[in-house]
């Protein structure tokens, strides 16, 4: 099996950038569909955005779609999420996760989570 492992969170202003990263270890994550989640206090987990394996198609929640980009580099065995121009509704707790298929949007799809970075966005 995979561990995740997420970085990159943090405070950040309105229309500031980060890039979070989740180092796989144990397995390559490129035998795996790759999604982030997020999840907002009082709120349920969402989808954000996922990859499918080999570099495969990418897709987007609605509210990040050309705002934010996932990648992967099976060599460092790390997926990405760079953010861009990002809003106070973007602040959430960010989970990475792996998926023995190709990826979903479905959070019951994916069989590893890592233990989430923190992003707060201040207006």
């Amino acid at each position: 099996q995979v561990q995740l492992r997420e970085s990159g969170g943090g405070l950040v202003q309105a229309g500031g950038s980060l890039r979070l990263s989740c180092l796989g270890s144990g397995r390559a994550v490129s035998n795996y569909g790759m999604g982030w989640f997020r999840q907002a206090p009082g709120k349920e987990r969402e989808f954000v955005a996922a990859i499918s394996w080999l570099s495969g198609p990418s897709y987007y929640a609605d509210s990040v779609r050309g705002r934010f980009t996932i990648s992967r580099d099976d060599v460092k065995n790390t997926v990405y999420l760079q953010m861009n121009s990002l809003k106070p509704d973007d602040t959430a707790v960010y989970y990475c996760a792996a998926d023995r298929g190709p990826g979903s949007r479905d959070p019951k799809a994916y069989d590893y989570w890592g233990q989430g970075t923190q992003v707060t966005v201040s207006s």
